[in-house]
């Protein structure tokens, strides 16, 4: 979901409600499409994937292109014929209309928002703490270090928050080119392996996994894993009324960004297949987060790359991570404006007009699960945190799905999915959420969800019996279009 500046505009109701101003053309909307995409996932999972599958890491990138691209469809449906920027929640509110299960999908993509940021803020802490040590600094290492910086980066990030930051195009299209920029040097590097003769290609159809599952199962667990790369270009329908000529536009521009994406993604598994020797591979995906600097300290070890490229990746991840907690505070003070979630988290500081207790709230939240998930689980924290954001996505776009599904009993308007596109992407999300998708140690993910999303519960609930018990109000949404005002 997009994040809307609190200070902009008159709330609903108030009778003198502009129009957002648009400004996406096709260009800036491709840009932004493609930058939300790119970022951390790419760093997050390839290690991973590779583990999982070996050399046809490549694969799991289509699969989940596929079924990204399934979705992407339900969503262009919906946008064209409801062209509001409350995204997944507005659509399952037109499709159930019941309070519950739209209040659950909108926690969930804050969950979801707050563990995406919480993994970039652990590949910030590994990347700038190799990029230190590249240069010849002499920094900390081991675990307590890399917490301690990701801690003071969510800790950063709240306070540029409280300061009002706003989504700015220009801004994400310069951090988009640098996001490229770092992942052009990947390709680069791989490609140059591979026209001077030392990168094996033969390995690229070769299947090693380090399970004892067969193909089929390896592949599913790896595509689950690659869906955390995949996400971002939901985003990108917030930004509807904001673009010019949206339903000739944004048909045409999320497909294309979301080409582009996997197209990267592609040619990046290739460099790493390339690149990496064959009895490396393990011990270099093993290496939590860190597998696109092995690839570049490997295959240009003569070049000074090695030393720019980690800083390169903090601002991808940076990047990230300040999206997603802007979204995750902006719709906590949506839900608790609405009488949704106590009133208390609508707090805003009176003169900068930002949402302070949401910004505390995702913060905390985000803090506890980096203290949680590195100190009491026994699996890698960058993969339990970027699996989970996977698992609340997937079960958002299966809502998604249905909901496409379910509101083709209202006229057609705009651009049409196939007939049974909806159908195989809810089948296709669902599937990928099943324990059979994940490996036994990642089942923690489930775990990590259900916390998340019962700690939201709660309060829902609390919220409930207050306004029925106490003041005897009405809780649910008022007006669902302006969620994020």
């Amino acid at each position: 979901m997009s994040v809307t500046d609190t200070s902009a505009a008159p709330g609903p109701g108030s009778g003198t409600e502009p129009e957002l101003k648009r400004v996406l053309g096709p260009r800036l909307l491709l840009l932004f499409i493609v930058g939300d995409i790119l970022g951390a996932g790419i760093y997050a999972v390839t290690g991973e994937m590779a583990l999982e599958v070996g050399g046809i890491v490549w694969v799991p990138f289509l699969v989940a292109f596929a079924v990204a691209t399934l979705t992407a469809y339900s969503y262009l449906e919906l946008v064209t014929k409801h062209p509001q920027a409350a995204g997944a929640a507005l659509y399952a509110h037109k499709a159930f209309g019941v309070h519950f299960v739209t209040f659950l999908v909108a926690f969930a993509v804050i969950c979801s928002g707050i563990t995406s940021a919480s993994t970039s803020a652990k590949l910030l802490a590994e990347n700038l703490l190799a990029g230190f040590d590249a240069v010849g600094w002499d920094v900390p290492a081991g675990t307590g270090a890399v917490t301690a910086v990701a801690i003071g980066f969510m800790l950063l990030l709240a306070l540029i928050n409280l300061r009002g930051v706003g989504e700015s195009v220009k801004f994400n299209v310069v951090l988009t080119l640098v996001e490229m920029l770092a992942l052009f040097i990947v390709i680069g590097i791989g490609f140059s392996v591979i026209v001077r003769g030392d990168g094996d290609m033969g390995r690229l159809v070769a299947f090693e996994s380090g399970s004892d599952r067969g193909m089929f199962l390896a592949v599913t667990v790896a595509t689950a894993i690659a869906f955390f790369a995949m996400v971002g270009f939901e985003d990108s329908v917030n930004m509807v009324e904001e673009t010019q000529e949206p339903e000739r536009v944004f048909p045409r521009i999320m497909l294309t960004g979301l080409g582009i994406a996997v197209l990267f993604y592609v040619l990046v598994a290739v460099s790493v297949i390339a690149v990496v020797p064959e009895g490396d591979l393990v011990s270099v995906a093993e290496d939590e987060g860190k597998v696109l600097l092995n690839v570049v300290s490997i295959g240009a070890p003569d070049l000074p790359i090695d030393t720019i490229f980690p800083f390169l990746t903090v601002f991808a991840v940076a990047n990230t991570a300040l999206i997603n907690m802007l979204m995750a505070s902006r719709l906590l003070y949506g839900l608790a404006k609405q009488d949704v979630l106590p009133r208390s988290l609508s707090a805003v500081l009176p003169r900068r007009r930002t949402p302070w207790a949401g910004i505390a709230f995702s913060t905390l939240l985000a803090l506890g699960l980096i203290l949680v998930v590195t100190y009491a689980s026994e699996t890698e924290v960058i993969a339990a945190l970027s699996g989970t954001t996977a698992l609340l996505l997937l079960c958002v776009f299966t809502v998604v799905n249905i909901s496409c599904i379910v509101l083709r009993r209202e006229p057609a308007r705009g651009f049409t999915a196939p007939t049974w596109t909806p159908w195989l992407g809810a089948v296709a999300c669902l599937f990928l959420v099943g324990p059979w998708a994940r490996d036994r140690e990642d089942w923690n993910q489930y775990v990590i969800a259900g916390v998340l999303l019962g700690i939201g519960v709660v309060l829902w609930a609390l919220t409930w019996l207050t306004n029925r018990g106490v003041r005897a109000k009405k809780t649910g949404f008022r007006d669902i279009e302006h969620l994020e005002d």
